[in-house]
């Protein structure tokens, strides 16, 4: 199976590195460029008009290097048919800022009805098909697991919703969220290598489209995922951590998703409660930026940690 791996990294890396050339002058002629808010961080404002929609470029080389391993394959089909989903949700979103104007994108409640729709489905998938159960595994216990009962329907929807958009929010510096999220898919991948489970070549997919990704996307990036990339690779994490049994890991290797997402929880509860600010802006990497930290330096800080992340995730399993 290490073969099978191996073979759809590189794949999925080649497929990614040809397509990249050919559709980043496509969303260049099609003028889908990246609107940058004004009151932001200033030196972004030079990013303006920079090609987003790269998602594009990584569900491509995703789907089609796994439709070359993933024949009868059941779970790894739903890891990515996830990913897919919530990608689709991100495109809708991009493409009506981009190409109709309008900056806001799809309305709040309305990524919220989809993103609901496509959990919903894959809560379905995992209790009535693959019959995975609402059992998890808890994290240095040797493995020992928890029954969620009832409660793992909750449990399931706050862990989904919460991961796609911690992801989500993630994506606001050259090459962050890529960096960040191949380390979090190479965990994974080892993981399923190791567990011998069917999800392996879909996770190792993954990997070969953000290394190849990175080459175009890291500072100055020439291309911006958008929504479309950062919204599918949310759900991919998150639908490939419930299929292993471990959305707690989450937590844990995804640490940056949780710390963004918490720190705009933070910034919005308390200006509304006292019309003050906690950080300089949120998420928390533009507070780093606006602290005089670089780009490259909060990315490269952020991968640190992730990749510390990962090897205590490790730790955890045992």
């Amino acid at each position: 199976m290490y073969h099978e791996a191996i073979y759809a990294v590189l794949i999925s890396f080649i497929i990614n590195l040809i397509l990249s050339p050919i559709l980043i002058p496509f969303l260049i002629k099609l003028k889908f460029g990246q609107f940058v808010r004004d009151d932001g961080p200033k030196s972004h404002l030079k990013k303006a008009g920079t090609p987003t929609m790269g998602g594009i470029i990584i569900l491509s080389s995703i789907l089609l290097t796994s439709l070359l391993f993933i024949k009868g394959n059941r779970d790894g089909l739903a890891v990515l048919l996830v990913t897919l989903s919530f990608g689709i949700i991100g495109f809708i979103d991009d493409f009506i800022k981009v190409a109709l104007k309008r900056s806001l994108g799809l309305k709040a409640y309305q990524k919220i009805v989809g993103q609901l729709f496509v959990s919903g489905c894959f809560l379905y998938y995992i209790l009535n098909v693959a019959k995975i159960g609402t059992r998890v595994i808890i994290p240095f216990t040797a493995g020992r697991e928890i029954d969620f009962g009832i409660l793992f329907i909750p449990f399931f929807f706050i862990v989904m919703l919460g991961t796609v958009n911690g992801v989500n929010l993630t994506d606001g510096l050259d090459g962050l969220v890529s960096s960040v999220t191949v380390l979090i898919a190479t965990f994974f991948t080892v993981v399923s290598w190791g567990e011998n489970s069917s999800i392996l070549p879909v996770a190792a997919a993954v990997v070969g489209s953000l290394l190849s990704f990175l080459l175009f996307n890291s500072y100055p990036a020439k291309v911006f995922m958008g929504d479309t990339g950062s919204l599918a690779l949310g759900g991919f994490v998150v639908s490939t951590a419930f299929i292993l049994k471990m959305p707690i890991f989450i937590a844990i290797v995804g640490m940056i998703y949780l710390i963004e997402s918490i720190s705009v929880m933070i910034q919005v509860a308390y200006f509304k409660a006292t019309g003050k600010r906690v950080f300089k802006m949120a998420p928390i990497h533009h507070h780093f930026e606006l602290s005089g930290w670089t780009e490259s330096k909060v990315v490269s800080v952020f991968c640190i940690a992730t990749a510390v992340a990962c090897l205590i995730g490790f730790l955890g399993l045992n």
